[in-house]
């Protein structure tokens, strides 16, 4: 297995201590990794035969690549037989390119997919020099994307702004609206939903709404404000919190409701292994083989979505509210394939 942190930092620390032909009897290394421990991490205790461990595993690990040459002076001290060798020094193993290989290609697709066109060039680089020590392998994991899906190209300039608290002027067209408008802009974060990518943050212009919600593939241009304008920060904006109580991006100001929904028998495994939110809960199960879950939510349109989704293998029981809603957009669904049919 790979080393974790704390092993990672006594190898250091005996690396340290044995360099350039130091030496240091065994109670002198278990000392120094505990004092390593405290310092950097604020915890952590050693004993002699953890010590012990990690100095065979710097001798002889094949996934540590080490080979370190630690050997015993007098029976008590542990140095170096090669005074020049250090662990940092120690060229990568095939393990450790292998996994580089494997996080370049996921770069590469999240740099050409996601729009973070700034960092496309890094990554050539970094793929260039993985390949030259290691063959070209192909990619194990594939994430999904849409080419076609429009608004990615501002990625990098709302990313910036985040990072560097600079408001920017936003041209923005909703679908329901006839003509663009152009405001000023204090981006906060950027949240991806269902491969549709969102920034949040605050209109200058909005002093009814604290937080904007807007679709990337709406924006048509983005410029930088002024000198004059300032960034408005928001203290209370927390993500976290933000999102808790939603499933998507969508946030009303209403309380959260217990929303209790049938799954039948043949979509219970999906629903338990893919839940619509962090708060879903299994009630009981029927003796048809279907299972009544509930989550805790603020309902909104993605919520509406996901139950629609599932067809007739998922009934929402309640709140009565939101059955209503559902029962009137199948209702219309409905009403629209019996159109289709009569013709």
């Amino acid at each position: 297995m790979p080393a974790n942190r704390n092993s990672i930092l006594r190898y250091k620390t005996i690396d340290r201590m044995l360099q350039r032909g130091k030496q240091a009897t065994l109670e002198e290394l278990v000392y120094a990794c505990n004092d390593a421990l405290q310092e950097t991490l604020g915890y952590g205790k050693v004993s002699v035969r953890s010590v012990q461990h990690d100095i065979r595993e710097m001798r002889y690990s094949e996934i540590l690549g080490y080979y370190a040459p630690i050997i015993v002076v007098d029976k008590k001290y542990y140095t170096y037989e090669d005074r020049s060798y250090s662990i940092a020094d120690t060229p990568l193993t095939e393990y450790d390119m292998q996994r580089l290989s494997e996080a370049v290609n996921l770069l590469k697709q999240m740099s050409s997919s996601r729009g973070f066109h700034g960092v496309e060039d890094v990554v050539n680089r970094l793929e260039d020099h993985v390949a030259s020590m290691r063959f070209k392998a192909e990619p194990v994991i594939l994430l999904e994307s849409n080419e076609r899906l429009r608004g990615l190209e501002y990625m990098s300039d709302l990313h910036d702004a985040i990072v560097d608290r600079h408001p920017i002027v936003l041209t923005y067209k909703p679908f329901k609206w006839l003509e663009s408008q152009t405001f000023c802009f204090s981006p906060y974060i950027l949240k991806e939903f269902r491969n549709r990518w969102f920034v949040f943050g605050k209109r200058h212009d909005d002093t009814e709404h604290p937080i904007a919600i807007l679709a990337l593939d709406r924006i048509e241009g983005i410029v930088a404000a002024s000198k004059g304008i300032k960034y408005i920060f928001d203290l209370k904006f927390d993500p976290n919190v933000f999102f808790h109580d939603i499933v998507g991006v969508t946030k009303f100001d209403a309380p959260v409701e217990h929303v209790v929904f049938k799954v039948s028998e043949t979509q219970v495994p999906y629903v338990r292994t893919k839940p619509l939110h962090h708060s879903q809960k299994e009630l009981e199960t029927a003796n048809d083989g279907s299972v009544l879950f509930s989550i805790d939510v603020i309902p909104n349109y993605e919520l509406e979505r996901d139950f629609l989704g599932y067809g007739e293998s998922v009934t929402v029981v309640s709140p009565e509210s939101l059955v209503k809603k559902l029962q009137a957009r199948l209702l219309q669904s409905v009403e629209n394939y019996d159109a289709i049919s009569r013709h």
